[in-house]
């Protein structure tokens, strides 16, 4: 579903992806690990072609986007559930979600809400509530639904359990086993190795913008590799 190669992502004179090769096979749930200013954000954002300087090719589900701009991403089926939420806290729910919907008719935007509320029934019961009046455990529910709004065929995840209680975690760890036993492509960058381990069956270790190991979640665990990463 995604491949990249030779994939740089810079900001300025600074590289914070150096030069990656990394595959996202289709219907399977992929992982990245790695500690803080590992590349993990950046690697989504340069998939996004949101960053200042990007080279490398990009290609998803065999269409090659190494040129494409943002829009033509997310034409493609690529969807970023991106770190901190960004939920617009004056907007209501509802109003947050349609923004995932941008370009669809009101139709199909009205079908991809009623499977919103579907998957997460209270998102119905309170959506005309303000978006920043939310814990910071419902607003992360909130923007995965708004980034599922889009109907992608590879749905990006950046850091879903950043900052939540664990009670929190334990919701979003449930939404997210329905949506990747759905069979949609995921591909989620994590620090959370527990919630990795549950969800991803491979996955990806980054450490100063390089890849430095890719192999099951189960062998990555039991590997010093891992502990490395992170602790230098």
């Amino acid at each position: 579903m995604l491949s990249v190669h030779d994939f740089t992502v810079g900001y300025g004179a600074v590289s914070a992806v150096r030069g990656i090769d990394l595959d996202v096979p289709e219907a399977t749930v992929t992982g990245i690990l790695g500690a803080n200013g590992a590349g993990k954000t950046s690697t989504l954002m340069g998939i996004m072609r949101a960053a200042p300087r990007i080279s490398g090719t990009l290609t998803v589900d065999g269409r090659d986007l190494s040129s494409a701009t943002t829009r033509e991403v997310v034409g493609a089926g690529v969807a970023l559930c991106p770190q901190n939420r960004r939920l617009f806290a004056g907007m209501t729910i509802e109003e947050n979600l349609v923004l995932g919907a941008q370009g669809a008719s009101t139709a199909v935007t009205k079908v991809r809400l009623d499977e919103a509320y579907a998957r997460t029934p209270w998102l119905a019961a309170r959506r005309r509530e303000s978006a920043g009046r939310l814990s910071g455990g419902q607003q992360q529910l909130v923007a995965i639904a708004r980034a599922l709004m889009s109907a992608p065929r590879l749905l990006m995840l950046d850091e879903p359990s950043s900052g939540l209680s664990p009670v929190a975690v334990i919701e979003v760890r449930e939404l997210l086993e329905g949506i990747c036993s759905s069979g949609l492509t995921v591909l989620l960058v994590e620090q959370n190795t527990h919630l990795v381990q549950r969800l991803c069956s491979s996955a990806y270790v980054l450490a100063e913008g390089r890849v430095v190991g890719h192999d099951t979640v189960e062998n990555l665990v039991a590997d010093d590799l891992l502990s490395d990463a992170y602790l230098g």
